[in-house]
């Protein structure tokens, strides 16, 4: 399987401090000038693009806080080849941003807001922006995007209680309401220590809530997730299994953090670093076969399913 799917992190700021990513304080932010500028994640994406990838979802750190956000979409959409440009929020910025995002060309947008309950909001992710993150998703569902996904990493003990509740949003507005097996990926999620509910469960308690989930074909915008559907709603729910089901072996994804390092696996280390190549002028033809390099490193990660370690998720993204 070729790589046709490109993650672009545009910062490592975030303005929540969830309690499974790297802390706000734990380094400090990375220097303006260490960050890609538009045009060389422009020139960057064009190149992938040419390469072979055909989708790019845009991601953080909270990507709203990228300045001129909408000018940025609008330029990815002009690159040749591309055929899906999509994006991943916390929500609490989107309500003022999803009409321009859209206008500008943004096709899809993820939320990932994993309660309901303000207070759990509160210490999930040290905020209390739950109001506005659920702001921000009924305001993309006006903006006329071709799809808008909820995210919900689901955590025993913390918000898992909510699950029937999350499932019920999918009858109710057209949601992908995707449910997330906890991973964990650093020293501060590996203190959630049995925070882990699986597929098999979150399944069974929206069955006892709602009646037999029907499987439905996964769509090309569905990736690694089990897509489900109730008769009658108006969504879908969507299982990623990441725990209980290995599914690395058809990734088709690489991942570009905000300082140009590439990722061929979520879990790997950066293999090779783009920015050195784009501040020197490097020409197109240049940056495609450099980028034609690291699909094969890909190649040997799917192999080995990846390496496991540390993952700085505020800078590289999920």
């Amino acid at each position: 399987m070729g790589v046709e799917y490109l993650r672009i992190s545009l910062t490592d700021r975030c303005n929540l401090n969830c309690v499974y990513c790297t802390p706000l304080e734990k380094n400090g932010f990375l220097k303006h000038d260490e960050l890609l500028r538009h045009e060389e994640i422009v020139r960057a994406a064009a190149a992938f693009i040419r390469a072979g990838v055909k989708k790019i979802r845009l991601t953080g750190g909270e990507p709203l806080l990228k300045k001129n956000l909408p000018g940025l979409v609008k330029m990815l959409k002009a690159i040749p080849g591309l055929k899906e440009l999509a994006l991943t929020t916390n929500g609490v910025l989107l309500k003022d941003q999803a009409a321009p995002l859209r206008e500008a060309g943004l096709d899809r947008v993820n939320v990932s807001l994993n309660t309901l309950n303000p207070a759990t909001y509160k210490r999930i992710t040290g905020s209390d922006a739950m109001e506005d993150a659920w702001d921000g998703l009924m305001a993309s569902l006006k903006a006329g995007f071709s799809e808008v996904k909820l995210n919900m990493v689901v955590m025993k003990g913390i918000n898992d209680v909510e699950i029937p509740e999350f499932a019920r949003l999918s009858m109710d507005f057209p949601l992908s309401v995707r449910f997330i097996e906890f991973f964990r990926t650093n020293e501060r999620s590996r203190n959630l220590k049995n925070a882990l509910f699986t597929t098999a469960e979150t399944k069974k308690r929206i069955e006892d809530a709602y009646g037999l989930l029907l499987e439905v074909p996964p769509g090309p915008t569905d990736g690694p997730a089990r897509v489900f559907k109730r008769p009658g709603a108006k969504g879908k729910i969507g299982f990623i299994s990441g725990r209980s089901d290995y599914f690395c072996g058809a990734c088709n994804r690489v991942r570009m953090d905000c300082t140009g390092k590439v990722y061929p696996c979520l879990f790997s280390p950066s293999t090779h670093s783009l920015k050195d190549y784009l501040r020197a002028g490097a020409d197109e033809d240049t940056l495609v076969d450099f980028i034609k390099k690291i699909f094969l490193v890909k190649s040997e990660y799917r192999k080995d399913s990846g390496s496991a370690g540390d993952i700085e998720m505020s800078s590289l993204g999920g």
